[in-house]
């Protein structure tokens, strides 16, 4: 008799041949489901293996039982627990879970297998592990092992279960004792929920917390407290003694708030948060690793992060703008992409596998980058594997890889309206550089005289020959100094008998490249340090068409003219073989220098040096040199607006996940796509994109994503950012890392009141901050109490302000500003802490003189990675190397040594002498009361006082300026 009911399903999908093919692996195996059907191979037993489902088909209908095509659902909690309880709890169960493979809970099926294949894929048999292993012909592959494999029934049953979408219910954990953990059921990966503050501020939550643990708040702190609290907190600056004085005596009961609303308004405001948020990306001006290099063209990403701060941009715009700041003619913003060191060419190796690690590296700083900072998620633990503990897949981590694929790390121009302001000068600086080399060539001999001359250099090289009138020239080049490097040019520019560059865009010149048909305005638009590099394949013809016809007599072209790259890492694309042609009027062309007469090209000799000349000529070439430096070093000062470290774009490259994080061992391609367990689409469309898109269209919807109010984590993370700002630590102490392994919330619904906040009023970060600076929280008094340090010691709960010596920043711009010296300039390449240092690795090394140039804030200091400031560096400040969003304080001798003794404390205790002199005059009395004035906005104490004046008697006032830059009341947010 025929089974009846499941018996009989089962065995119509063991044997029916209208059943999905198996992959080719498992449809030779000895376990297939096919196995026995025909004792013949071939298509005699596909013949009759088809004829036996046919068989079954009609005794099933012939019987009445349901249409086997039409069966009913594989269920989990009846037939696929039992049979992986059965089967694999030995080794992947509660007790024991060998490869760390655990296969009664959910959250672990769902994951990638030690083989680097996803274990189930839903819907797709074919592709999950878990069966390819079951069904595998390799005995040492084969699970489970030992001939204990799966029966054919069994199997099928499997693979049936998988392809109806491998449903697995929430409760199908093993037992009570094992229940299944879902990584998405997370706080900070459900929706914002916005309680009800009772009060209607968010003191209300603070004292709830507080009386839950029997605690109140501090009274308030007096007037001259609170507002030092607030300028170190909003500006890291001092206020003004006379300010201080004036808000001590206003009688308005609004003045605090007022004084909020001043503060929020100041352009300084900006400058102290750009320091939070540049530590919190692990910003940098230099590339980093052993060269360490400068970036001279980073700083306008500093500028940009200033700027959105103090016009509260909303802060899906601000995401948005460095995300995909290319979009909006904002391509400062991007140079949050480019925030982490770089290897150079130089530093990578020539091979395939080297070449893809570097790449994978930096692909991997953008999304880890971007999940921390916007995210507060640990993205970059799921490069090599699913993430052990928060609900991201390997998958996730590839498409944000996909969506960054066409950003590489490189310098591109700035939008036209950060230019026009330098424009003209540069242009003005360009004509007499051109004059300049003019003057040089007399000095220098002709390419057709026959006479050797030197090798080709990289920096510049001066084709001089008898002059002739053309109104067309063309350059052809052969062959790179290395065959494997393409050709590479930075400008090219013609001179005329005059002195005038004629080849210039901006005189209507235009330049040709074949076989590329696109014009290559790169190649003489005056604007050195942007290479142009040529099409695959040799030679490249250039083709320059002046406005006019012109007497000509030479051709300067370059490949690294504002020298910001080692030799070595641009040397192999000079071109070592070329031939330059120039239009006669009857339409022939003739030649009038090629590198015939250039000696080989020598990575030793890259740079150019002045032939030799004849001694009464020396002088004369060394005044035409000397003024071409000069010139150029001008034109640099200016070329730095020019461009802006914000990422080369290209077209998106095709991403593959990779097993174990390894480019060698390279799986499936993935599309861009955002992380798919946390929050919706805002435009209620798939959270994976196409990939077809271009690279701007991929990184805009990303930008959407995170910007979006269904994004449960991008307010929170923020906020939590903003309060640590004012009181800080965040509400949530690991501020990078919302996840299952970063710390739990001292007031969830606080902060989730504030995201709410957030969102409800535009995203707009000096909303939320008005809110703490104004709360009672804020304003109460940082004084300790014993009850207090009894019950909370760490004051999570804020029974008082948390008081907190102040960051190195601060205290630098506070003893500038207290010696009078400090320059508030804002914008433009900042100043550098180092002696200068033109070496091919750089090893910085502090200063130990200082002029006014390095008296700006610091946040205007060049950031080196790698290396520390001199005085401040000792004070917890970061390398740059790593993320850091919240930094240590440390409490080091070296840190009392520096701010006593330090050359840099020295100076300015003179400064600050010659400032309090010119005040108070020669009376100790009065001297004593301006330097408590500026240095800690208030009067001295009857003991302060008499002891102070003994020491301005004794040792003077520079003494006296020592000890007040060391008293902890100056270092300390009170």
């Amino acid at each position: 008799m025929q089974p009846r009911g499941e018996d009989a399903r089962v065995q119509y999908f063991v044997h029916s041949p209208v059943m999905p093919p198996l992959p080719p692996s498992a449809s030779e195996s000895p376990t297939s489901c096919l196995q026995g059907l025909s004792p013949r191979s071939g298509p005699a037993g596909a013949r009759r293996g088809g004829l036996w489902g046919f068989v079954v088909l009609g005794l099933s209908v012939t019987l009445g039982l349901q249409n086997p095509l039409r069966a009913a659902p594989v269920d989990f909690s009846r037939e696929v627990r039992p049979l992986l309880s059965k089967h694999c709890g030995e080794c992947h169960g509660e007790a024991k879970q060998k490869g760390g493979l655990r296969l009664d809970h959910r959250s672990d099926v769902f994951k990638t297998g030690e083989s680097g294949d996803l274990l189930i894929v839903p819907g797709k048999s074919g592709e999950s592990g878990l069966l390819r292993r079951v069904l595998s012909e390799d005995a040492d592959q084969r699970m489970p092992p030992k001939g204990r494999g799966l029966g054919a029934d069994e199997a099928a049953l499997l693979r049936r279960w998988i392809d109806e979408g491998a449903h697995w219910p929430d409760s199908g954990g093993a037992s009570p004792s094992a229940p299944n953990r879902d990584k998405a059921d997370w706080w900070s990966l459900k929706p914002v929920q916005a309680s009800a503050p009772g009060a209607g501020s968010l003191d209300a939550f603070v004292d709830a917390a507080l009386r839950r643990n029997g605690l109140v708040r501090s009274a308030e702190a007096d007037r001259r407290t609170l507002l030092r609290r607030l300028s170190l907190v909003v500006h890291g600056l001092l206020p003004e003694p006379e300010a201080v004085e004036a808000f001590v005596r206003d009688p308005d009961p609004e003045a605090y708030l007022k004084r909020v609303e001043q503060y929020l308004a100041s352009p300084h405001y900006g400058e102290k948060w750009a320091q939070h948020w540049l530590d919190a990306i692990g910003w940098g001006e230099t590339h980093g690793f052993e060269i360490n290099t400068p970036r001279p063209d980073a700083w306008p990403y500093r500028d940009y992060v200033i700027e959105a701060f103090n016009k509260d941009l909303p802060y899906p715009e601000f995401i948005l703008h460095q995300i995909a700041g290319d979009t909006v003619s904002e391509n400062r913003a991007m140079g949050f992409l480019m925030a982490k060191p770089a290897l150079l060419p130089g530093q990578i190796g020539k091979d395939k596998e080297s070449m893809d690690r570097a790449r994978q590296d930096e692909l991997n700083d953008m999304v880890s980058m971007t999940g921390g900072v916007f995210l507060g998620m640990t993205l970059q633990c799921a490069r090599c594997h699913d993430h052990k503990f928060d609900p991201i897949s390997q998958r996730d981590y590839y498409g944000l890889q996909a969506v960054f694929s066409g950003v590489r790390n490189g310098s591109r121009p700035a939008h036209e309206k950060y230019r026009e302001p330098w424009a003209p000068e540069l242009e003005t600086l360009h004509a007499e550089v051109a004059s300049a080399t003019h003057d040089l060539l007399p000095f220098e001999p002709r390419a057709e005289s026959g006479s050797s001359r030197g090798p080709v250099a990289i920096d510049r090289n001066l084709e001089r020959f008898e002059p002739v009138r053309t109104s067309r020239l063309r350059f052809t080049l052969s062959r790179s100094a290395n065959p494997a490097v393409p050709l590479q040019l930075e400008e090219i520019e013609v001179l005329s008998v005059n002195g005038q560059n004629v080849a210039r865009a901006s005189l209507g010149a235009q330049i040709a490249v074949a076989p590329d048909p696109n014009p290559v305005l790169l190649l003489h638009d005056g604007r050195y340090g942007e290479r142009w590099t040529a099409p695959k394949g040799a030679p490249v013809s250039i083709e320059v068409t002046l406005s006019r016809a012109e007497t000509v007599e030479a051709l300067v072209w370059s490949l690294d003219r504002r020298e910001q790259a080692r030799p070595q890492d641009v040397f192999g694309g000079l071109a070592a073989e070329y031939r330059l042609e120039v239009q006669l009027e009857d339409g022939s062309w003739k030649c009038v220098a090629s590198s015939e007469t250039r000696e080989k090209p020598d990575e030793k000799r890259s740079r150019f040096h002045p032939a030799p000349v004849a001694e009464a000529d020396r002088s004369a070439q060394q005044r035409a040199w000397e003024r071409i430096r000069s010139l150029e070093e001008r034109t640099r000062k200016l070329l730095v607006h020019e461009t802006v470290y914000a990422g080369v774009l290209a077209e998106p490259q095709k991403v593959f996940r990779l097993h174990r994080g390894d480019v060698t061992q390279v799986r499936e391609e993935v599309v861009p796509s955002a992380i798919r367990k946390v929050g919706t689409s805002p435009l209620d469309s798939p959270l994976e994109w196409d990939a077809s898109l271009s690279s701007r269209e991929r990184r805009l919807a990303l930008a959407r994503w995170l910007g979006s109010e269904r994004n449960p984590l991008t307010a929170r993370v923020m906020v939590n950012r903003i309060w640590q700002h004012v009181f800080g630590e965040g509400l949530v102490s690991t501020p990078n890392d919302f996840g299952h392994q970063g710390a739990a919330p001292s007031h969830p619904e606080l902060l989730d009141w504030l995201a709410s906040e957030f969102m409800a009023h535009g995203w707009s970060v000096k909303h939320i901050e008005r809110l703490l600076l104004v709360s009672a929280a804020f304003r109460q008094s940082s004084a300790p109490h014993a009850e207090g340090l009894a019950k909370d010691s760490e004051n999570r709960l804020l029974w008082r302000y948390p008081p907190r010596r102040m960051d190195a920043e601060s205290i630098r711009d506070t003893l500038l500003q207290a010696a009078g010296t400090l320059d508030t300039a804002m914008g433009g390449p900042g100043f550098l802490a180092f002696k200068p240092n033109s070496s091919g690795v750089r090893v910085y090394e502090p200063k130990e003189q200082f002029g006014v140039g390095d008296w700006r804030r610091m946040i205007y200091m060049t950031r080196i990675r790698v290396a520390q400031e001199g005085t401040f560096g000792a004070f917890d400040c970061p390398d740059f190397t790593q993320d850091v969003p919240r930094r240590q304080r440390s409490t080091t001798a070296l840190q009392a040594l520096n701010l006593f003794n330090s050359p840099f404390i020295l100076e300015q205790a003179g400064y600050f002498a010659q400032r309090v002199e010119r005040t108070a005059g020669g009376d100790p009395v009065r001297q004593v009361e301006v330097a408590f004035q500026r240095a800690l906005q208030r009067n001295p104490g009857p003991a302060e006082r008499e002891c102070c004046q003994d020491l301005v008697r004794r040792h003077g006032l520079r003494a006296l300026g020592r000890v007040l830059f060391n008293c902890s009341e100056m270092l300390l947010i009170p």
